[in-house]
């Protein structure tokens, strides 16, 4: 089967195209033919809040990518789809995460139709988190250039039908499988000393880039408490900043925490995560709204428990009291979960628990769901 993946790619970084490059991996893997085709510009410089848009990491080995089409020049759309028509392929994937991107994706999907070519969206987003005008008339544009869609979340599953109340396409939900490329496990002594960290402390991680909706002030309020020092718990941000720094570094100092808290607040490179993640002992994800998150299959893959907010696609993922503890987004539930993990010392339980459900999220239960609501 011929499968071209449409979005995100190298030489761009971000979980986004961590994810088309990890399905392309594994539809390599099972006898497919793949092209990646991305962007020759994926944000205009202006629109862009972190440092670089660019990937510092060299090209993955043995893929096909090309960069063909601009998010801002409709002329490059055209050429993507009839390129992509040429080629004749059997599947096109296609990432969605952003209403901004929807007249790019949503033209090229259009020119690329042709008998025999099956359209299958991934829907990473469909409404945005941070809410702008236009964001539903865009996004009801690119919903009708689909055949297909794939959800990562039910909350997300249930947004479809605003764009399409009568369910002629067919879709279903499939949990983001895991981010399972980011290096091997490592003893958390060494990945401490990688990091120049000390051992005889208890680290949780926020880890992600940073914006207003994924809470890490919520968090940084819940490292106020006092039983933080008690316990002799520290929070790693790893994560660059999407936004004003300000903010965040205000807060650390009014709140007095800057001994609880370790800044690494640089782009995280692929080869470097696993040092994060080793390095922890609970992964906190104090979101105040979410569909999913490619955080939390990161923490499965290096079997790290986790604290999440009840919010999104979230509770989904994580089961309370097996794989973490599901709270209510707010500064004093995030401190007692985080608290209650290593008083009760719920270490040994969670890891067994995370174990057990890290198994559901193969990249094969992916596939299989696109072949089946492309089969619909």
């Amino acid at each position: 089967m011929k499968v071209v993946i449409l979005g995100p790619a190298w030489p761009y970084r971000g979980g986004i195209a961590a994810f088309s490059e990890r399905l392309a991996r594994q539809y390599q893997s099972e006898g497919h033919e793949v092209h990646l085709v991305t962007f020759t510009l994926q944000y205009p410089s202006f629109l862009f809040p972190g440092k670089t848009q660019y990937s510092t990491e060299p090209a993955p080995e043995g893929m096909k990518i090309s960069r063909l089409m601009s998010s801002i020049n409709p002329f490059s759309w055209l050429r993507a789809g009839r390129r992509i028509r040429k080629e004749k392929p059997d599947l096109i994937v296609c990432a969605y995460w952003l209403p901004f991107m929807a007249p790019c994706l949503g033209s090229v999907l259009r020119c690329a139709k042709r008998k025999g070519t099956r359209r299958v969206a991934i829907l990473h987003n469909l409404i945005p988190h941070e809410h702008r005008f236009g964001d539903r008339l865009f996004s009801n544009w690119f919903v009708h250039s689909c055949d297909a869609f794939i959800t990562l979340s039910r909350s997300v599953l249930d947004e479809i039908d605003e764009f399409d109340p009568k369910r002629q396409r067919p879709r279903t939900f499939c949990p983001h499988p895991l981010y399972d490329h980011y290096g091997e496990l490592l003893e958390r002594g060494v990945a401490l000393q990688q990091l120049g960290l000390r051992e005889n402390q208890r680290y949780v991680l926020f880890f992600g880039f940073i914006r207003e909706y994924k809470g890490l002030d919520l968090l940084l309020d819940a490292m106020a408490d006092e039983r933080m020092e008690q316990l002799g718990v520290k929070l790693i941000v790893a994560g660059e900043f999407y936004g004003d720094s300000r903010p965040y570094i205000d807060r650390i100092s009014r709140l007095e925490i800057g001994d609880r808290v370790v800044l690494h607040t640089d782009f995280i490179p692929d080869h470097e995560v696993n040092r994060y993640f080793c390095a922890a002992d609970l992964v906190v994800q104090p979101y105040k709204s979410a569909t999913q998150s490619g955080v939390s299959q990161i923490a499965y893959h290096f079997e790290k428990p986790m604290v999440v907010t009840h919010v999104g696609g979230l509770p989904e993922i994580v089961p309370d009291g097996k794989a973490g503890f599901v709270v209510e987004p707010t500064p004093q539930a995030i401190a007692d979960a985080i608290v209650r993990y290593f008083k009760e010392d719920w270490s040994l339980k969670m890891q067994e628990g995370v174990r057990d459900e890290k198994r559901k999220y193969s990249w094969s239960n992916m596939t299989k769901a696109i072949a089946v609501v492309t089969a619909s």
